[in-house]
């Protein structure tokens, strides 16, 4: 049970699915307007900088050509406004080219200002940090490489930095290693960070939706009772029309015509018909106490019974409550279902001869527990419980767009299960069996009363 994933069904829900498309993980699509709006701050505030500086202070610097970089900024922003609708999002390539830009930009209006000596170097980390929240890593390295590359140059090529004429100031170089060294951490691990986050963020997005699209159809699959039971309503008046003509061309034909046989068939099966459907609408309205819930014991049966013939022997045990508690009897959930058949089959599929279920309760509690003889989980696939794409089944590259029927694993079977049973209120818990036993166990619990969310999920 190493790979906490029963991925087969995920799997094919990826390859059929028409809403397949919600599970591709884009990591580009950087608005337009994103950069616009940022590009237009950044200019409110260079341009407030070099004012301040030359006409507040009246300090010397290259003010015509810090105003010319700037207005080259404001110029591409305006034709970019002009040029494309405010919400187009740009491809990673594009929206590589605009960072690469601002890099630019700003290293020119730095080389003017002072290089690194000017306080405002840190800056560097902006586009990079922007580029790892929305675009690829390999787009990420690439403009943190340059802003790494064009910090450097600054270090020793750039005009004075503006001051007072008045004072002297000379800034020593193991003062600007230590701002080379600043700039460069902080890009590094401003970037890191982000990328990281979004990254998670892309993956719980991709994986609930795979939850999503999973529990949809099993709602559907636990509709079909309801359709049966329409489907009982309407055909009975047509049938039992259909029976009445059979008997009254019986009974009007003469007894030795030769379809008399062919009508007596005609009418027999009519009157099956309706006896399937009169069964499908009985089981259908059943009570629906009875239909919309069941025991624990027969929950366990009905999970267990597709998988019995696997080659791997099932065994469901219930322990008495010792204070007396009756069977508990839950609501008949689809998503609990789903999660507990995914749990038993991952334990199934690693198992080498036998798989245990064991439910107990009490007043308060049910508390059921699936155990296995298999090689087990592994501690770093413990460590990360909860978290979708871990997996140790081959096959899984990393991306979404790549899978397949014969797909072995994307890591999202525990992950979906585990959302499943959390909505309905339990708590899923993954263990190592202790020692001499081998294997791996999974125990769910849930608070009783039960908790129905049939209607919430």
């Amino acid at each position: 049970m190493t790979s906490l994933s029963s991925d087969n069904s995920s799997a094919r829900l990826q390859s059929r699915s028409p809403l397949s498309a919600r599970l591709v993980q884009s990591r580009g699509g950087l608005r337009l307007l994103t950069l616009i709006r940022l590009r237009w701050l950044a200019i409110f505030g260079q341009m407030s900088a070099i004012m301040v500086v030359y006409f507040g202070l009246g300090w010397p610097l290259p003010f015509s050509f810090c105003a010319a970089a700037i207005a080259l900024s404001a110029w591409l922003n305006i034709f970019l406004g002009l040029r494309h609708r405010a919400n187009v999002r740009l491809s990673d390539q594009h929206a590589s080219w605009v960072l690469a830009y601002d890099i630019l930009q700003l290293a020119v209006l730095l080389y003017l200002t002072g290089g690194l000596q000017n306080p405002f170097a840190f800056l560097f980390l902006v586009p990079v940090t922007v580029s790892a929240s929305s675009l690829p890593l390999e787009r990420t390295l690439l403009l943190g490489g340059m802003a790494l590359f064009s910090s450097t140059v600054l270090a020793f090529y750039h005009l004075p930095l503006p001051w007072n004429p008045a004072d002297a100031l000379y800034l020593p170089r193991l003062y600007m290693v230590g701002v080379w060294a600043a700039v460069l951490c902080g890009t590094v691990f401003a970037a890191m960070f982000a990328w990281r986050i979004s990254e998670e963020t892309r993956q719980m997005s991709a994986a609930l939706a795979a939850t999503e699209l999973v529990l949809a159809r099993e709602q559907q699959l636990s509709a079909l009772d309801g359709l049966a039971a329409a489907a009982a309503h309407e055909l009975g008046t047509p049938l039992a029309t259909i029976q009445l003509v059979a008997k009254e061309l019986k009974r009007e034909l003469p007894d030795e015509a030769s379809y008399q046989e062919d009508l007596e068939l005609l009418g027999s099966q009519a009157a099956r018909c309706r006896e399937i459907l009169a069964q499908l609408a009985n089981r259908a309205d059943a009570g629906d106490e009875m239909h919309s819930s069941f025991s624990v014991s027969v929950m366990l049966e009905q999970i267990a019974e597709p998988l019995r013939g696997s080659g791997v022997s099932i065994d469901v045990k219930l322990l008495e409550a010792e204070d007396g508690s009756p069977e508990p009897v839950l609501p008949r959930n689809p998503g609990i279902l789903f999660g507990l058949s995914n749990l038993l089959e991952n334990a199934v599929d690693f198992a080498e001869d036998k798989v245990e279920i064991e439910a107990g309760w009490s007043d308060d509690r049910l508390r059921l527990v699936i155990r296995d003889d298999g090689p087990g989980i592994s501690q770093d696939v413990i460590d990360r419980l909860g978290e979708p794409y871990v997996t140790t089944r081959p096959g899984y590259a990393g991306d979404i767009e790549d899978l397949r029927d014969d797909h072995q694993g994307m890591g999202l079977g525990f992950f979906i299960s585990n959302t499943l049973l959390e909505r309905s209120g339990a708590t899923v818990t993954l263990a190592q069996r202790p020692p001499p036993e081998r294997g791996a166990l999974a125990i769910v619990t849930w608070s009783l009363p039960f908790r129905d969310t049939t209607s919430t999920i």
